[in-house]
């Protein structure tokens, strides 16, 4: 309803979303990821970390040019407590494939 898009756009202008608002989010934003980092890779390493069939999109912008990632991507997740626990497990994260002083956020 009306009341739901106003707290929609309160979110989008920079106020801080309600407790409802964040517990039911599904799409967590990963940074500092490797730039050498592929698609693929991410993929099993998501997947290794227990979420094999717990996401259903994953966009990993890459430079067209150089065929290197740009070091983030952004992941839905197919429940709210997946998300949260994803985001909890890649916090901090630095066991990369490659060696890389890059720490997830």
């Amino acid at each position: 309803g009306p009341a739901a898009q106003l707290k929609h756009l309160g979110a989008a202008h920079g106020k801080a979303p309600s407790d409802k608002m964040s517990s039911s989010r599904t799409t967590i934003m990963l940074r500092n990821l490797p730039n050498n980092y592929t698609r693929a890779m991410l993929l099993d390493l998501i997947d290794w970390a227990g979420f094999a069939g717990k996401y259903d999109f994953l966009y990993l912008p890459i430079d067209f040019r150089t065929h290197a990632a740009l070091g983030y991507t952004f992941i839905n997740l197919v429940s709210p407590e997946d998300a949260e626990r994803l985001r909890i497990f890649f916090d901090g994260f630095s066991k990369w494939a490659f060696p890389s002083s890059k720490v997830c956020s």
